[in-house]
């Protein structure tokens, strides 16, 4: 334990040792800090920590009661290193060692494959954007084989897609990119059983993908790590095509093909089969979501929205339209805890727009900008989205 002093004919008082430092996962001008309490606390029980992040001049402090702690007020892009203390009622512990360099970032959207304009060919590309501006996406990487029919999800530092069909044949294969840097898509393992048009859901620690074609299957990850999924239980019904989306604690599925008006829900962090939420407005297939942490936003074939207050059960309201009728033929959705961003498409042809809408107000649809290739029949996940916060 480490020394703090004493007085004259009394014990001597002592601090607690330093944590063990874990992994520094940054957001949109924070970080969240993990780390081990010391075995040895002292002569007093710890009563909180403290964690300082540096930029090499500058410094900013927070303090939590236990792991992780967040440090809010960073800048977006700069390259930070952080180190934890813990306090008793003696003082202040010595500093751990330091976490390695993290780079907080503005929330980004990443758009996973598709289905091409050329003679309807799946392709391997992965664009980003950054959700809280406008402006056309950016090429990412590849994921490692072409693929459409996929779905995603993820949290702030990792992004995880899985593969629907690939060359023609129904695929499970997972793959994952970290999204706050660019590069190609690393091997993650596979889901439980083979399936396109499935919906993906994820809070900051698990993923779930749920149904798909001829499929009620829900299987789900652990997003920090690699491995196969694991079964996690039913939905209610075989339901390819459904919108999807997510608070930190419940998972929406809403509508799918065979088309239908049926709003399914699990809790994300036990296992177990999905119960009746409520009605869709209208039946739909062809579907895609996302959400904030209160609301899930999910799209029709015909260019409408409806929205989902996700911690109460009942049915979807109208929310709005796409700025392209008819446009929303499986396109892609991601979102952070204030913006849904729709893109791609088909109606006659393939779409390559992006188009946003403010989750907390009803409204049509806004220009964003353009993907670099016009598809549909992708995946799409966001490094904020509602489950996150």
């Amino acid at each position: 334990m480490a020394y703090k002093g004493g007085l004259i004919g009394s014990d001597n008082l002592y601090v607690p040792d330093a944590p063990t430092i874990g992994d520094a996962s940054a957001g949109n001008t924070e970080v969240s800090v993990a780390f081990t309490a010391p075995s040895d606390v002292g002569n007093d029980a710890i009563t909180a920590y403290g964690v300082s992040v540096t930029d090499g001049t500058n410094v900013i402090g927070a303090t939590g009661s236990s792991s992780p702690v967040t440090v809010t007020g960073l800048t977006n892009g700069t390259s930070y290193t952080a180190q934890v203390w813990a306090i008793n009622d003696y003082g202040n512990g010595p500093l751990s060692a330091a976490t390695s360099s993290f780079s907080p970032v503005a929330p980004r959207g990443l758009f996973f494959g598709g289905q091409g304009p050329s003679s309807d060919t799946d392709v391997n590309v992965i664009d980003f954007i950054t959700i809280t501006s406008t402006g056309n996406a950016q090429d990412f990487g590849d994921i490692g084989q072409t693929a459409a029919f996929s779905y995603a999800v993820g949290n702030a530092t990792r992004s995880v897609v899985a593969t629907g069909k690939y060359n023609g044949s129904t695929s499970n294969v997972i793959e994952f990119v970290t999204p706050t840097s660019a590069g190609n898509a690393s091997d993650f393992g596979d889901t439980t059983v083979a399936r396109v048009k499935a919906a993906g859901a994820s809070n900051s620690t698990r993923g779930l993908f749920m149904a798909g074609n001829s499929s009620n299957v829900i299987d789900y990850i652990t997003i920090a790590s690699t491995g196969n999924a694991i079964d996690f239980g039913d939905t209610t019904r075989n339901a390819g095509g459904a919108g999807s989306g997510a608070s930190p604690t419940r998972a929406i599925l809403a509508g799918g093909s065979p088309s239908s008006n049926v709003i399914e829900y699990v809790t994300i962090a036990s296992t177990g089969n999905a119960q009746d939420f409520g009605d869709l407005a209208q039946a739909a297939e062809n579907m895609v979501g996302c959400s904030s942490d209160t609301r899930a936003l999910v799209g029709m074939v015909n260019g409408k929205i409806e929205s989902i207050t996700i911690a109460s059960l009942g049915n979807a309201v109208n929310f709005g339209e796409t700025q392209y009728e008819n446009v929303l033929t499986s396109p892609f959705a991601c979102s952070s805890n204030t913006r849904a961003v729709f893109a791609g498409g088909k109606r006659s042809s393939y779409f390559n727009n992006i188009e946003y809408f403010t989750i907390a107000s009803a409204s049509n649809g806004t220009d964003f900008g353009d993907l670099t290739v016009a598809r549909n029949r992708g995946a799409a996940i966001g490094t904020a989205h509602g489950g996150l916060q």
